[in-house]
This record gives structure tokens, sequence and C-alpha cells, in this order.
């Protein structure tokens, strides 16, 4: 990006990138924070926010930089350009870079591309996705584990792997399936779960994924809406040393016929009639059919976060996994011999992204069976030597306050990557500080409907915690502002996204894609076909972006439009606060709509409801508006939040 800092914005981030080349172990990171506040305390809007990290020369050696050597382009602002005027020619170059195999190769890459709402990628092709993830010696670790309580590393090759994943399509097969029957996966994410999504795909069938936190009336109600004609399962998972049934969580709702994994080896209860054993389905010589068939048939559905109503039933393809793989080898710079961790689940978008991101891209994926909050996890981090550490801010949060990093830095990360929902600028500061070397963290918001990231960050460009640095490569977008303009430096509005793109879903199961993403947008800003997402998003200088939260988070405080994710950002900085959710609630007699905070408290907090409600409304009236009053402050032990950790801000507004 173009450099048009003020002399005293250079200084500014020179001094602190002095500062972090001279911190030793004895600074504390109070006194870290306290440098960068006293640093970074009058920086002007216009020069953007404080560079933490920039490009050195190692950042030569990134997937990114010899992937644009290829196009004959140096700077990254005219990649992302190409990326989005030469769809052709772009992906093209990604196909043959990440070495997708085709069972039948296409003559073209798009074809009818005047229809940005339903291209045709790769026409007359047939492929398996799950084969493009075996191109790795089979020799090389693919998979490696660790059980909590356990301080033992288990190892599983590529070869030992794809021998698994046969067995589970020959089982599938052998035992009545068909290709195109949906079958769910309703379990932790463990070895054997990679095994058998891969499987099911590799069979020609359809996963079908669901949080294993979801309750029976949850799994009943997407095991319907997919019309799944299997389900495996564990008999039962232990999660904080207490053993949880799922397996007859299955038999309550009427799930089709099941394999059953037992945990530990052995079955705690007897199987319905017609269900069979992990054992039994992977009994075989793996001696299974290599089904390849169309692009688009679907290889998984994956469902919205159904916070309310029904959830959106969202089909992948083959297609789909390329977006994720492209994604993890530009942007979160995934290589051969990287070792990959991402806690993570199989019912959110990130459980499939990270299998075809790290094995597409011939990585390690790096899985711990048990609670990532606490320093078992971070010591498998270590343990494991990951290299690209995928996170959610309530993790870090939890390992800050826990003192799970206390006296420990990690060695091998070399970067982060960050997802689910915003970031708070400390805690990442806090998270950099516990690498060797300062690893740069990598936003990345996206959807599941995009089958990775619309808007992330690079490692050849500078980093500022809790902010976005581009457009994902491949998509473009337009900010689309209250008054209907498109949005200048430091002007918010609703992103939208400009179509074709793979990775972009064109059907929905249960609910017309049209009126969905379409219907009522505006036009862009050259008159392009808009998409919808609903994220928004504020455009600052020099080229970063930051989230303020979804379109549906934002309410109206004396007649000004503010998100939660800005109020909560101030609201946190309280020392009593260990986070909190900002709601509008509309008063039962009518009126303006006022601000209802929920508050969990920090673990040294001593929480006096009234001083704290005036602190807060001072804090706001400083920081933000002198307008804007919190009306309530309600204290809880926790806040609802999805499978995927995303807040459940709506559940806490219509329960007020």
């Amino acid at each position: 990006m173009k450099d048009n800092r003020s002399n005293k914005a250079i200084e500014q981030d020179q001094t602190w990138d002095q500062f972090v080349r001279n911190i030793s172990s004895e600074t504390s990171f109070d006194d870290q924070w306290e440098f960068f506040e006293t640093n970074f305390a009058d920086r002007p809007e216009a020069d953007g926010p404080p560079v933490v990290w920039s490009p050195n020369s190692q950042t030569d050696h990134t997937n990114l930089a010899r992937f644009m050597k290829q196009f004959g382009v140096s700077d990254y602002t005219s990649m992302h350009r190409l990326s989005c005027s030469d769809r052709d020619g772009f992906w093209k170059a990604v196909v043959d870079h990440l070495g997708i195999q085709f069972a039948t190769e296409s003559n073209s890459v798009l074809h009818n591309s005047t229809d940005p709402k339903n291209p045709t990628w790769f026409p007359g092709a047939t492929m398996n996705i799950s084969d493009s993830c075996f191109s790795a010696p089979s020799e090389r670790p693919a998979v490696v584990t660790r059980q909590e309580g356990s301080t033992e590393l288990e190892t599983t090759t590529y070869g030992q792997l794809e021998e698994l994943v046969n067995r589970v399509a020959k089982g599938l097969k052998d035992h009545g399936f068909e290709s195109g029957d949906r079958i769910a996966l309703y379990v932790p994410m463990t070895l054997e779960c990679v095994v058998a999504y891969l499987g099911i795909i590799r069979a020609g069938c359809c996963a079908v994924s669901i949080a294993d936190s979801f309750s029976s009336e949850e799994l009943g109600k997407r095991l319907d809406l997919a019309e799944a004609k299997g389900l495996i399962t564990v008999d039962t998972q232990t999660r904080a040393r207490k053993k949880i049934p799922m397996y007859s969580k299955g038999v309550e709702v009427g799930a089709p016929r099941t394999v059953v994994i037992p945990e530990g080896g052995v079955l705690s209860d007897a199987l319905r009639e017609g269900d069979l054993t992990w054992q039994q389905l992977v009994d075989n010589d793996g001696d299974c059919e290599r089904i390849a068939g169309d692009p688009y048939q679907p290889v998984n559905i994956l469902f919205s976060s159904g916070t309310t109503g029904t959830p959106k039933a969202i089909p992948w393809t083959h297609l789909t996994p390329i977006k994720a793989a492209m994604d993890g080898h530009l942007h979160q710079d995934i290589r051969p011999n990287d070792v990959v961790a991402w806690p993570t689940n199989i019912g959110w978008m990130m459980g499939p992204w990270l299998i075809f991101a790290s094995l597409i891209n011939k990585a390690t994926i790096a899985l711990f069976e048990g609670n990532p909050g606490g320093q078992e996890f971070t010591n498998f981090v270590e343990d494991a030597n990951v290299s690209m550490l995928g996170l959610v801010p309530a993790l870090v949060k939890a390992w800050k306050a826990n003192g799970s990093m206390k006296s420990k830095r990690w060695s091998s990360v070399r970067a982060f990557s960050s997802t689910g929902e915003p970031s708070n600028r400390q805690d990442y500061l806090w998270l950099m500080s516990r690498t060797d070397y300062r690893a740069p963290v990598i936003e990345y918001l996206g959807g599941t409907e995009i089958g990775g990231g619309h808007i992330t960050g690079t490692l050849l460009q500078p980093a500022s915690p809790s902010t976005f640095t581009t457009m994902a490569l491949g998509v473009d977008s337009a900010i689309v502002t209250d008054d209907g303009g498109f949005a200048g430096d430091n002007e918010a509005g609703e992103l939208f996204l400009i179509p074709p793109s793979i990775g972009l879903s064109q059907t929905l199961l249960n609910a017309n894609h049209d009126e969905v993403y379409y219907q009522g947008c505006p036009v862009g800003p050259a008159g392009e076909v808009l998409r919808r997402h609903g994220d928004r998003i504020k455009k600052l200088s020099r080229g970063f972006y930051k989230v303020e939260g979804r379109m549906d988070d934002t309410m109206n405080l004396g007649g000004i439009k503010v998100g939660s994710l800005e109020l909560e950002r101030v609201l946190e900085t309280h020392p009593a606060i260990g986070e909190c959710a900002a709601v509008g609630v509309a008063p039962p007699d009518g009126g303006a709509e006022q601000l209802v905070v929920y508050v969990v408290p920090s673990l040294r907090a001593d929480f006096q409801h009234d001083q704290i409600k005036a602190d807060l409304d001072r804090e706001l009236s400083r920081s933000m508006n002198p307008l804007f009053k919190v009306s309530e402050v309600i204290v809880m032990d926790q806040l609802p939040r999805t499978a995927s950790n995303k807040l459940m801000r709506r559940k806490l507004q219509e329960s007020h």
C-alpha cells in the first residue's frame, strides 16, 4: 500500500519497531502496553492505525510472493486488482499452483460470465476434491493428535490417512449407501472425524456437518433439513472430564442408520438394530471405486449459525474447497511441512476449511482432543511444532486471563489467523508477544456461503491489531454508506460482494438464494451486480479496514446509528469487565432505543453496579458521544454463543 503517512506517524511506527526489537525477557506485557498507548496516543486518523508488524526479508519466500512472480506483479494492490479483473487467468493459476486434480479436464475456466449470479466454473470437468488432498509424499505427517490428559503425540501419515479414508468409502458402499446420499457427522474434531469426512466425499456421498455441541433438538432439525440417509457419531465424548452422551441423542430424534465410534474403544451402550460400529464400517481392504462427478455436485451441507429461526442449509461443492485452500495458501501462507492448528469443529465451516487448507497445501493438521482454553493446549502447540495457529478471540482472552502462557513463549509459531468474531487490540498485541518473533495476526472474515474469507490480511502488508488490510484475492466488494454512496477513507457502511468468485454459494437447500443474497441490493460503482453479505465495515486511511459488526447488530442511540461492536470495544476497557454484549432495546411503552449492557465480570473484579454504570457512561461520553448512555447493566456468568463462538446478541435482546 502507498505510504503517505505524516512524519509524525512514521516516527511513531519506527519508535515502536525499535522498542519491540530491544524488548528483553524481563519486559512485562503491562509495560509494553503502556508504551504502546503512550507512543500512539495522538496518532492522526488520516495516518491510519498503528503499524505493529511490517514485512521483512523473509516475506520474499512466502507463497504469495512466489505466486505474484508468475504474473510479473511486484505490488499486492496490483495483484488483487488482477485477481478480480482476469478471473479466468487468476483461477487457472490457482488451480495449477495448488495441484487440484480433475478426472476430466475442462476446456475453459469460467463460462457464462455474463451472469455473475450463476456462473459455470470448469464446464465439462469431472472431479472428486478428496483426490487433491493426497498429493504430499505418503510418509509425510498428515495429522498429529493429542488427547486431553496425555503428553503423547500420535502421528498419522498421508499414506495411512488415505488408506483409512478408502476404508470408510468402501465400507459405506458395502453397507448400502449410494453416491449422492447425505451422511451426517455429529462428532468432535478428531482423527476419525477427518477420516469420516473425506471418506464420505471419496465415496461420492455428501457430508452433513453438525456441531457436536448441539442438543438433540438441533441435531434432529438439521438431519431433517438435509434429508440425511445416515449418521456417524460417537457413543459419548468427554468434556472437562465429564462424559456426554451423543449416540443416544441421535436415537432420541429417530436418526437414520448410524455408525458409532466408541470412546476409548469400548461401546457404552447396545446399538439399535441396523446400526453398526466404526470398526464394522472400516473392516475391509479399502479397495474403493474412484467416484468423480460434476464439479457442482454437493460434497458438504453446512448450516448458518441459526441463532434465531431456521438455519440456512448451504451446500459446498467440489469447487468450494479450492477457495479454502487458496486462502490458506496465499493469505495464511500455509506451506508444505507446516503444522496447522485451529481449534474448531466439523459443524463450523472452519472444520472443513482446516482439512482442505492443510491437506491440499501438503501441510499437517494438528488436533487437540479437549479444551483448547487451558495450558494443555498451549503445551500442545509447542510440542507439535505448530507454525500457523488459527484461533478465535475468546481463546486469547482465556489464555491471557488464566495464565496458560504466563511463563512460556511459542518458538514455532510464525503466523496467527483469527476469525469467528472481531478481536481486541490489547489482547492481540499480547498474543504476538508470546512468540519468539512477534508473529503477525492475519485477521480473517468471511462466511460459510463464501467457502472462506472476503476480507483479510497478508504477509506482504503491514499489520495493525484488529484491522484488515485487503479484500481476499479473487473477491471484490463495494462499501455502501448509509446515504447510499460509496465509502471513502474513514467512512463506514454495508459491505457488498461483487460476484462471481469460486467459493460463493449459488444455491440454498431451504431458501431462495436470489432473494437472500441479491434481492433489493444496490448496484456497484461501475454498475456491477452486488451480493449482500451483511457486515458493516469502516474503510480506514492507508488501505486498512475495521469491522463494526453485523448490519443487524446496529442500534440508534440519540439519533445516531452505532454498531454493537463499536460500543463493546470501549466498554471492555473497564478493568471490571471480562467481556460484554451491547444491545439496543425498545422500551415496552415505545420511545427511543435504549442501551443495555450484559457483562461477564473479570476474574479480579469487585463489581459495583452503580459505580460501573457511571464509569461506562463517562467513558462512552469521552470516547464516543455524550449522547450515549447505558440504560441497564446486567451481570451474567457467560454470554450466549453459537457453536462457532459467535455472540448471540439477538438472543439477549429477545430475552430482555
